[in-house]
C-alpha cells in the first residue's frame, strides 16, 4: 500500500533531480508538448448536451487556467456546460456550507485524505460507477487507488500527483555565491550563509499558507525520525508531545531561528503566500536564493521569466537523517452528486486523456500508468514523470492530507496555525507540540 520502505522512494527524487539539474535549456513556461486534444481518444465519453456540470478546487493562476482546459475539452467531448466554483483554501469548509444549503457542487478537488475519509463517512461523497472504476483499476497503482478509498468503496481518482520533496534555486544567485547543491541539512544550513554572505536572502517561505509550513516539517521528520514513526504519528498512534517530533522542530528551528536566513525574516515569511515565495525566487531582481516547493511550483516560475533547466533547477530535499526524504500530495476528484455528469468526468479524468492536456502545459506530474511520458513539455517533468510511476506503491503521501481536515487541512487552525506561531518563535518547541498534540487529540478524538 502507500505506506512502503523509504529508499524507493528516495530513489525517485534522485532520478528526478538527475533530469532537473541536466536539462539544459527546457523551459518550463508556454511549451505545450504533445499535449491537448491532438491524440485519438483512449476512453468513450456519454453525451451530455444541456446538462450543466459545477466543478470546485482550489487552484487558481496558471493551476486554475490549465485545470480549465481539462474542462473544456470534456466540454467538446460531451457536450456539458462546465462552470468551475473557486472554494479557497478551506475546502471542507466550503463544501460543508455548500451541503448544508443544499447547493453542494457535482465534483470536488479534495487536497486531503482525511478530507475524503470525513466526507466518506458522512455520505457526502458517492462511489465511483463502473467506467470511472475501470479507467482507475486499468491505469492506476493499488496504492493511489487505495488513497482514493475507503470502506471497502472507490471514491476518488487522484488527477493530480506532486513531489513536495524539492528545492528550487536561483542558478545565477548560486553561481554568484560560488555554491552548489547541498546534499545534507548541515550543508543546507552552510549553503543558506553563504548566500547570506553573497548579498541575496537564501530561503523564501510562503509562511502565509500554513501548509506550506507542514511540507517543511513532514520533510524533516520523515528523513529524521524515518517511516515507521511517520507513519504512526500520521494516524496519531504516538503524541505529538513525542521526543523525534521535539527532534524534528528543533532541526526545522535551525533554519527559522537562525537571523537573515529567510526572506523577510520571519515576519515576512509570515506574509508571503505560496506563489509569491516562487516568483520573487526567479524574478530579475530576485528576493531569495531557493525556494522548497513541489514540482508545480514550475507553474508560478512559469509567470516569470526564468527557464526551467537553466535559470531554475532544483535538488532534493536534504538529508536530515540517512536519506532525503520524499513526500508526495495530489488532488482527488470526487463525486457529490451521483449523476451522469458527474460519473462522465471522474471517468474522464482517470484517463491518460485529460491527464494528457495539462501534462502539456507544464507544472502537473500525474500517476497514470498508461500517460505517454513524451507529452510533458521538458525533460524535467518526463523524467519526474516516469519516475513516479515506476515507484508503483512505493512513496509516503503527504501527513497533514491524511489527518481529519480540522487538525491537518484548516487555516488559522491545527497544524496550519501552530507551525505558523512556530515560524512566529521558533523558540517555542515545547509549547508548539503541546498545541498540536491538544488540537490532534481533539481532531482525531484519541
Amino acid at each position: 500500500m502507500r505506506h512502503a520502505t523509504l529508499r524507493t522512494a528516495t530513489a525517485l527524487v534522485a532520478v528526478g533531480a538527475l533530469a532537473l539539474t541536466g536539462c539544459g535549456g527546457d523551459s518550463g513556461k508556454k511549451s505545450e508538448g504533445k499535449g491537448g486534444g491532438e491524440s485519438a481518444p483512449t476512453v468513450r465519453l456519454p453525451k451530455l448536451s444541456g446538462q450543466t456540470l459545477q466543478v470546485t478546487a482550489v487552484w487558481t493562476g496558471p493551476e486554475r487556467e490549465n485545470f480549465t482546459k481539462v474542462l473544456d475539452e470534456f466540454e467538446k467531448r460531451t457536450g456539458a456546460k462546465v462552470e468551475f466554483v473557486p472554494s479557497g483554501d478551506d475546502m471542507a469548509g466550503f463544501i460543508g456550507s455548500k451541503v448544508a444549503g443544499g447547493g453542494a457542487p457535482d465534483v470536488a478537488m479534495l487536497q486531503q485524505v482525511g478530507v475524503l475519509q470525513e466526507f466518506a463517512k458522512k455520505g457526502w461523497v458517492k462511489p465511483l460507477g463502473p467506467a470511472a472504476k475501470k479507467e482507475l483499476s486499468e491505469n492506476f497503482s493499488k496504492g493511489w487507488q487505495d488513497l482514493g478509498s475507503y470502506g471497502g468503496k472507490s471514491y476518488g481518482v487522484y488527477f493530480k500527483a506532486s513531489n513536495k520533496s524539492l528545492v528550487w534555486y536561483n542558478t545565477q544567485a548560486f553561481e554568484n555565491a560560488g555554491v552548489s547543491e547541498p546534499k545534507d541539512w548541515k550543508g543546507f544550513l552552510k549553503t543558506a550563509r553563504t548566500l547570506a554572505d553573497s548579498g541575496v536572502e537564501p530561503v523564501s517561505v510562503g509562511g502565509a499558507d500554513g501548509w506550506t509550513l507542514t511540507d517543511w516539517f513532514e520533510n524533516v521528520y520523515l528523513s529524521q525520525a524515518g517511516p515507521e514513526k511517520y507513519d504512526q504519528l500520521a494516524k496519531h498512534e504516538i503524541k505529538w508531545t513525542d521526543p523525534s517530533v521535539k527532534q524534528a522542530l528543533t532541526t526545522l528551528g535551525s533554519l527559522f531561528g537562525a537571523k537573515g536566513l529567510l526572506a523577510g525574516g520571519n515576519s515576512g515569511a509570515l506574509q508571503t503566500a505560496f506563489p509569491q515565495s516562487v516568483t520573487q525566487t526567479f524574478k530579475d531582481e530576485p528576493k531569495a536564493a531557493m525556494v522548497s516547493s513541489a514540482d508545480f511550483a514550475a507553474a508560478n516560475i512559469g509567470e516569470t521569466k526564468a527557464k526551467v533547466g537553466t535559470d531554475a533547477k532544483v535538488f532534493p530535499f536534504p538529508a536530515v537523517g540517512k536519506e532525503s526524504p520524499v513526500v508526495t500530495g495530489g488532488d482527488v476528484a470526487v463525486a457529490l452528486k451521483d449523476n451522469k455528469a458527474s460519473q462522465a468526468l471522474l471517468t474522464f479524468l482517470a484517463s491518460p486523456d485529460a491527464a494528457r492536456i495539462w501534462a502539456g502545459q507544464g507544472g502537473f506530474v500525474s500517476a497514470n500508468k498508461k500517460l505517454d511520458p513524451a507529452v510533458y513539455p521538458n525533460t524535467v517533468f518526463r523524467e519526474i514523470g516516469k519516475a513516479l510511476v515506476a515507484a508503483g506503491d512505493d512513496f509516503r503521501f503527504d501527513m497533514s492530507d491524511q489527518a481529519p481536515a480540522s487538525f491537518g487541512g484548516k487555516p488559522g487552525q491545527g497544524e496550519w496555525k501552530a507551525l505558523q506561531d512556530f515560524l512566529k518563535n521558533p523558540k517555542d518547541v515545547a509549547g508548539t507540540q503541546a498545541q498540536l498534540e491538544k488540537d490532534a487529540a481533539k481532531s482525531f478524538g484519541n
